[in-house]
């Protein structure tokens, strides 16, 4: 499947699921303010990146759903599922919403 956005990680597969957070639900890419790119968590930021991840505005449109890669605002992101496709987030993210949001 080609598309015009890419997530970046370590160890993804092809949804998106990295080596720190690999369940069936962990699906979503989120962006980093600073250098604009989508990633699977911030520890692979981080990893990845000479600077911290830089958590976004929730109005902006820096969710990615891994499945079907429709990009959300944080509203739509916060139904727990992709409103395109539907495959459900994982509940527990909420947990991390300061590290990926202001």
């Amino acid at each position: 499947m080609s598309n015009k956005y890419k997530i970046y990680g370590l160890d993804l597969d092809g949804s998106g699921r990295c080596r720190h957070y690999h369940s069936e639900q962990d699906i979503v890419a989120l962006a980093c303010a600073q250098c604009q790119q989508y990633f699977a968590c911030y520890s692979c930021h981080d990893a990845l990146r000479d600077h911290q991840f830089v958590p976004t505005d929730q109005g902006n449109s820096a969710i990615l759903c891994g499945n079907c890669y429709h990009v959300m605002d944080f509203e739509a992101y916060s139904q727990n599922a992709c409103p395109v496709c539907h495959h459900e987030f994982n509940p527990r993210c909420e947990l991390h919403h300061d590290i990926y949001f202001k």
